[in-house]
């Protein structure tokens, strides 16, 4: 276990490198001995100073949850981070890539909620009683931390590489659509890059939001009525460059479109 004071350096040094658009080298690689809950207490401090320095938190993300983004990055074991307001962006949004590094995108469904959902022992059944709705979300991956060789501690403590989101599409109940069925078709600069189909996440979706609200309370910690829950890709991270266009089509769903400069 690491000390508080090296929990804040850590805190400090992913900062500076958020704002200068840099990277550290891996927290694995600087000390050995760090473990799970030595990240998500990293996490946590990030999450405070956002807080403190007037940031509204709206949602969570679950990563890692699927088979493809655990072949992409060699990590077994999901994880969580934290989603702001300034962090969500709407449908047809220009966004300045700068403001990230190593740019990924990530096809998702989101979960809204109407209820709190508490762990332990949350199913999927609270799960879909307690979602208002679900809406196609991309997210935007910005890793802090030099990306060769990552464990899940390190990218925990970068708030699991969380850059940003952008929601559009069709809102629908979870009654209206089977959910395991949901696809994507993920094009970049009007040529399809990849596909992916909501099953991949745990085969079904759901069952991220149960896992996270699971997780959060070994956290003391519970998922609150109105946020918004990344449940996880479906398809491998697609690297984007200034310029690039972004386009994924959920069928019936409809399609989220975005671009970077």
């Amino acid at each position: 276990m690491l000390t508080h004071e090296q929990i804040v350096k850590i805190a400090d040094d992913l900062a500076r490198a958020e704002e200068q658009r840099t990277m550290i080298s891996r927290l694995t690689a600087q000390y050995p001995e760090m473990t799970v809950e030595d990240s998500y207490a990293v996490q946590n401090e990030w999450k405070r100073r956002g807080i403190a320095a007037g940031r509204r938190l709206v949602g969570r993300k679950i990563g890692l949850t699927s088979k493809v983004m655990q072949e992409a990055t060699g990590i077994t074991e999901p994880d969580y981070g934290a989603i702001f307001s300034d962090m969500v962006f709407e449908n047809g949004s220009v966004i300045e890539h700068a403001q990230f590094s190593n740019v990924r995108i990530e096809v998702e469904l989101a979960f809204v909620l109407k209820d709190r959902l508490a762990g332990p022992n949350c199913s999927i059944f609270d799960v879909l009683r307690a979602t208002e709705y679900v809406v196609p979300a991309l997210e935007i991956l910005s890793s802090r931390i030099e990306m060769e060789g990552r464990t899940i501690v390190d990218t925990i403590s970068d708030n699991a590489a969380m850059g940003g989101m952008v929601y559009g599409g069709n809102p629908v109940r979870v009654d209206e659509v089977d959910l395991r069925w949901v696809s994507a078709l993920l094009y970049r600069n009007e040529t399809i890059e990849d596909t992916g189909v909501a099953a991949a996440v745990l085969n079904h979706p759901a069952m991220g939001v149960a896992w996270l609200a699971n997780k959060l309370a070994d956290h003391g910690d519970s998922l609150e009525p109105g946020e918004i829950i990344l449940a996880g890709s479906f398809t491998k991270p697609m690297w984007v460059e200034p310029g690039d266009t972004v386009h994924a089509d959920y069928g019936q769903l409809g399609a989220i479109t975005c671009r970077f400069n």
